[in-house]
Order: structure tokens, then C-alpha cells, then sequence
């Protein structure tokens, strides 16, 4: 049984829950069984956001986790609350752009991944969140790149398919 449990966290306005709705999609695409289960402050822009994610070949029960195989933390805050729910030999991946402070544990896999930096490169901050999406998928393999693109294709409608492109680059960054 494969079973991938994900937590994503950060500040309102960094597109957490993005990720992870673009995550259980994906893996919906690909006839696996997802859940995802948000979690906010009441700010729209600056408060805490954070979602859970679990992917698996058999149907999910329960959309809680106590044990995460990847986080990733996207402020200080985050890192310093969720780091100890990586379980021993999984993910954690660190926005090395806003975060100084490194992990604690050497018991997991850790990614210092500057996404605000290369979002800047890029030409757009707003697609840091991508950046980091294309670094997660591809250090856990939890869902395919096909499918992430056809759901950005799915989510950029509209006045928003405009930003396909630029969003494509972005997670394609890390292959």
C-alpha cells in the first residue's frame, strides 16, 4: 500500500492551500484516493494558512495526520511548529528565501529551496508557491508532472490562463 501523507504550511497569501489542492487533484486524476483538509486564520492576507494532504492507493479514512512523510514550511513559524511531524526519513522541504534558521533534526531529508529568489528570476513572486509545488513533487514523486499540469490548466481559466506559462515555469524549475 502506498500511502503519502503531506502537510503545507505558511503564511496567508503564499498559496499553501493552492499547493495542496493542486496535489489531491492531481492525484484524483490519476484514480488515486486524496483528502484535503485546509486550515486558516481569519486574515486573508498575512495569517496562518496550512493544509493537510493524504494520497493513497486505498480509500482514505481520516484526512487528520499525526505523522507527516513531507512537510513543507513556507515562514518561520511554520518550520518552528510542524517540523517534529516529519516522520523519521521523510521531507521537509524549507523556504531557504525567508527562513535563516535550518533544521533541527537529523533523523529526515531536508530542501533549502530559495523560491522567492528564483520566483524573482522568473519574473513573478506570485509563483513562489509553484516553485516550491515542482520541488515537492519531485523529491516525494507523489503525484505526476502530467497531472499537476493538467490541473493547472484546469485552474488557470479564463483571465487567469494568462499565467499557465509563467506557472508551468515555475514548477518545472527543479527537474
Amino acid at each position: 500500500m502506498s500511502t503519502n501523507k503531506l502537510l503545507l504550511a505558511g503564511s496567508g497569501g503564499q498559496g499553501v492551500l493552492l499547493m495542496g489542492q493542486m496535489i489531491t487533484y492531481a492525484a484524483m486524476l490519476e484514480d488515486q484516493s486524496a483528502t484535503f483538509y485546509p486550515s486558516y486564520g481569519p486574515e486573508m492576507r498575512g495569517g496562518t494558512a496550512n493544509c493537510t494532504v493524504v494520497v493513497s492507493d486505498k480509500p482514505v479514512s481520516c484526512p487528520l495526520i499525526y505523522e507527516a512523510d513531507a512537510i513543507v514550511a513556507m515562514n518561520l513559524p511554520s518550520l518552528i511548529k510542524f517540523e517534529q511531524m516529519v516522520k523519521p526519513g521523510g521531507s521537509l522541504l524549507i523556504n531557504s528565501s525567508i527562513i535563516d534558521q535550518k533544521a533541527s533534526r537529523a533523523d529526515i531529508n531536508v530542501y533549502y529551496v530559495p523560491v522567492n529568489e528564483i520566483a524573482i528570476e522568473l519574473g513573478n513572486i506570485k509563483v513562489a508557491n509553484m516553485v516550491m509545488l515542482g520541488a515537492l513533487v519531485r523529491s516525494i514523486g507523489v503525484v505526476s508532472d502530467a497531472s499537476i499540469e493538467k490541473v493547472m490548466h484546469k485552474n488557470f481559466t479564463g483571465s487567469k490562463a494568462k499565467l499557465i506559462d509563467i506557472n508551468m515555469k515555475a514548477y518545472s524549475y527543479y527537474k
